[in-house]
């Protein structure tokens, strides 16, 4: 079971990413961005590509960029040819699904059959138990970091304005399409690290690992909000990582009371559905309470008079 917990926490540090992509695109910029699914798939593509060339490496750096590129194609349909975002991100994640075949040499799976990763490196250094724990558990504060950084720039503070009014920003001299685009692309870059990072973690890369992505960090940035609370910048990534760990430990908990191992995506989407709509259910609960203390009240107050 340890083995189980270790494992769900390792890969809730790997969607923690995808999770904070989705808080830039979603939470600050207030767009949906579809574009999750395609760009997550790009990064595993181009980091299982370069690890199978000895440099895997250059895979997550190469990965992320590719996700940038991804992320500017969405943003330039969306800010200059005037597509609406959901519809750009579903433009650019169906072409992206052709240019990931491409990216793994025309197969739909490209196994990491005795290459070294990145974590063969610090597996090395920080010893076999715990070596894939501690990389990835870097990789994604580093990112946190980063991000909560460049949130507190001029930039970062332009982009977030963005998201409150668009409108006031145009008008305060500052190009909303700019901003769009420098958020769009840093979120599909965050997007297509975590794919490159899980493509050297389990060591194989398949054009299918995309499906549902955008869901499940919704999920996890909902989890992770309704535990810490929605707040500033700190809590709001702090947020992003909690919820994907927890989203993880409660799949594997699931799982584990679980008749068979098929029922996982059934299992997934009940988690996700149930997360999704928390906030919908807290104010029906909430409102509830409130009638029936109301009418407690007035039937009191009928009884003493």
């Amino acid at each position: 079971m340890l083995m189980l917990m270790q494992g769900a926490v390792e890969q809730g540090f790997i969607y923690a990413l995808v999770a904070l992509a989705l808080y830039l695109s979603y939470r600050i910029l207030d767009i949906a961005d579809l574009t999750t699914d395609g760009s997550f798939v790009l990064g595993c593509a181009v980091s299982a590509t370069c690890a199978t060339q000895g440099r895997p490496i250059l895979g997550l750096f190469a990965g992320m960029l590719a996700g940038m590129a991804a992320g500017f194609v969405t943003a330039f349909l969306h800010t200059r040819m005037k597509v609406q975002a959901i519809l750009a991100g579903i433009i650019t994640m169906t072409g992206l699904y052709t240019i990931n075949l491409w990216a793994m040499g025309g197969r739909a799976d490209l196994p990491l059959l005795k290459v070294d990763t990145i974590f063969t490196y610090t597996q090395a250094v920080f010893g076999a138990a715990y070596g894939k724990l501690v990389t990835v558990a870097l990789i994604t504060l580093a990112a946190a970091v980063l991000l909560i950084l460049f949130l507190k720039t001029q930039l970062g503070l332009s982009i977030r304005a963005t998201g409150d009014n668009r409108d006031m920003v145009a008008a305060s001299s500052i190009d909303p399409a700019f901003t769009i685009t420098v958020g769009l692309c840093l979120a599909n870059g965050c997007t297509a690290l975590a794919g490159a990072v899980l493509a050297q973690y389990q060591m194989s890369s398949s054009v299918s690992l995309g499906t549902g992505v955008v869901v499940i960090g919704l999920a996890s940035l909902i989890i992770g909000e309704v535990v810490l609370r929605r707040g500033g910048v700190v809590r709001g990534v702090a947020g992003a990582i909690l919820g994907a760990i927890l989203y993880r430990i409660l799949m594997v908990l699931a799982l584990k009371n679980s008749a068979s191992p098929s029922n996982m995506k059934l299992v997934s989407a009940v988690i996700v559905a149930l997360a999704i709509s928390y906030p919908a259910l807290a104010g029906w609960v909430w409102l509830k309470r409130r009638k029936r203390a109301a009418a407690r009240g007035g039937k009191g107050g009928a009884d003493k008079c």
